[in-house]
């Protein structure tokens, strides 16, 4: 008799791979205590970055929604924890995942009007309604219209209001990764890949398209506007347009976009190096704007024309070695 079938996920390079992030996991969460105060800014904004970048790529490279507009729900998120805190003074810390939450709710009308275009229409057709977003907020005369609004908090000392930053940041990261992670091993993503891969072959197994995408859909919503939020509260001020702007889609959307594709689109990896390569190379040339710009141009180019994979695609490829983050279920005997 053969040797009964046993359905396995993950690897002995992932397993080897969670014990390492587990570690790094634990030295990120006790930082406040052994780093610097720079350091904890500098990675706010990564972690916020990675938190984005994971989210885009559930949406596009997972589920096939390729969106524009993703900085709608950044934006929704800051201006909700501003209102919150401003106007009817909320605790700071908890305001931001009521103010994700919030955002989620806006995603709904917001996709049920995104939702029926395709294609390419979908990708314009979220970048117009962020746009008209941010002019709704620019009406809000509370929320400072169209001039930047101050974050108004008094009952958190310096210290303590970074740290807590930090750490929301670090929940946003981490967590995004782990949430795609789990998302990806359960039906939905089945249901989610198998769309990507071909949807009227998923349609005719009996797959809801439309009920899948629009879950994956408000997922994201949240967890950028969970993001949004605590990014804007270490800048402590918001401005919803100009190239500063929490709606920018230059700001925001353009560099998610760039970060997955250069890391790997479709992957779970990809989005953490590409981050981690989009935040250096940003950081390397912060004094030079043009010269950043450029750079990262051609850091693109040359990805798209020798590393179509990207760079986690390439290197899985080049060197043979499995997922990380395993989600495809494999037979043994």
């Amino acid at each position: 008799m053969s040797a009964p079938a046993t359905v396995r996920q993950s690897t002995t390079t992932s397993s080897i791979f969670g014990v390492v992030a587990l570690g790094i996991t634990a030295l990120l969460v006790a930082l406040p205590w052994w780093g610097s105060a720079n350091t904890q800014r500098k990675l706010v904004e990564l972690m916020t970055l990675l938190a984005l970048a994971q989210m885009w790529n559930l949406l596009a490279g997972f589920g096939g929604v390729v969106s524009v507009g993703q900085q709608a729900f950044v934006g929704l998120g800051a201006y909700a924890m501003i209102f919150f805190v401003n106007v009817h003074k909320h605790d700071l810390f908890w305001s931001v995942p009521i103010s994700a939450l919030v955002a989620t709710l806006f995603a709904i009308p917001i996709g049920l009007i995104a939702f029926r275009l395709r294609g390419s229409y979908f990708a314009i057709g979220t970048w117009v309604i962020a746009e008209v977003c941010s002019k709704f907020m620019i009406t809000r005369k509370q929320l400072g219209g169209g001039n930047s609004i101050s974050l108004q908090v008094k009952e958190y000392s310096k210290e303590t209001r970074a740290d807590l930053v930090y750490w929301l940041a670090l929940v946003a990261g981490v967590g995004s990764v782990l949430v795609v992670y789990l998302v990806l091993r359960s039906k939905l993503g089945l249901r989610m890949q198998a769309i990507r891969d071909n949807e009227d072959g998923a349609r005719g197994l009996g797959v809801n398209v439309y009920r899948t995408r629009f879950l994956v859909w408000l997922i994201a919503a949240f967890w950028t506007g969970f993001a949004g939020a605590v990014y804007y509260i270490q800048k402590q001020t918001i401005l919803p347009t100009g190239t500063g702007g929490a709606f920018s889609v230059v700001l925001w959307t353009a560099p998610i976009i760039f970060i997955v594709v250069i890391g790997g689109i479709g992957t779970i990896e990809g989005p953490i190096i590409g981050t981690v390569a989009y935040y250096f190379l940003k950081d390397w040339l912060k004094e030079y704007v043009e010269w950043y710009q450029i750079g990262a141009g051609i850091v693109a180019i040359v990805i798209a024309l020798l590393l179509q994979r990207g760079i986690w695609g390439s290197v899985k490829h080049y060197l043979g070695i499995g997922d990380l983050f395993p989600v495809r279920r494999r037979v043994e005997r």
